[in-house]
């Protein structure tokens, strides 16, 4: 396994937590299911795919709804985002 594929991996295990959090509404939830499908949808690009889970990640970041510990969360998985390209 790469360095990339290893954070990768880490990222969709944080969305994954998130998306079964019972504690966060389940908007929430929902919106860290779609981004961990669309990270692992291998017919679009790499490149893509981080663009699209960023803004929807962002999306619920700024959601009112979303307790503080989600948000928190949230700001995590984009954190580990920005390793990717690295």
């Amino acid at each position: 396994m790469t360095n990339k594929e290893g954070k990768i991996k880490q990222i969709l295990d944080s969305l994954d937590q998130l998306s079964n959090d019972s504690t966060i509404p389940k908007n929430i939830r929902k919106g860290a299911q779609v981004a961990k499908d669309t990270l692992n949808d291998a017919n679009k690009p790499l490149d893509v795919r981080i663009a699209t889970i960023t803004m929807i990640l962002d999306e619920l970041a700024n959601d009112s709804n979303i307790p503080i510990h989600g948000r928190t969360a949230v700001w995590n998985i984009i954190s580990q985002i920005e390793f990717i390209n690295k």
